[in-house]
């Protein structure tokens, strides 16, 4: 689990992943952020690794702290991507709102 402030200072090292449905994704998102949802997982997936590079932090949001996708999508980056940097955000999107304003 990380924070949005300890996310935040990461920088450009860090790679954020939103693993929301996409119809939440279109709706609005962190900046920069890359949709990786289940729904597209196989076809998402090849998008997400073409713009990750070694060295660089994963942090993975959904909804809320009560919301398990950005668990699952941490999980299957790190067993079928094999990448060991992947962070969950604590609070999710609920958090980099309250954040944000």
């Amino acid at each position: 689990m990380v924070t949005v402030d300890q996310a935040r200072a990461w920088g450009d090292t860090a790679i954020w992943v939103d693993a929301r449905p996409d119809d939440e994704f279109a709706r609005d998102h962190v900046p920069g952020a890359l949709s990786l949802n289940e729904d597209r997982w196989n076809e998402l997936l090849p998008q997400f690794l073409a713009v990750w590079s070694p060295g660089k932090k994963i942090v993975v949001y959904c909804s809320s702290l009560s919301c398990n996708a950005s668990r699952e999508v941490a999980r299957r980056l790190r067993k079928e991507a094999q990448l060991s940097e992947v962070f969950v955000l604590e609070g999710g999107w609920e958090a980099w709102l309250k954040k944000s304003t």
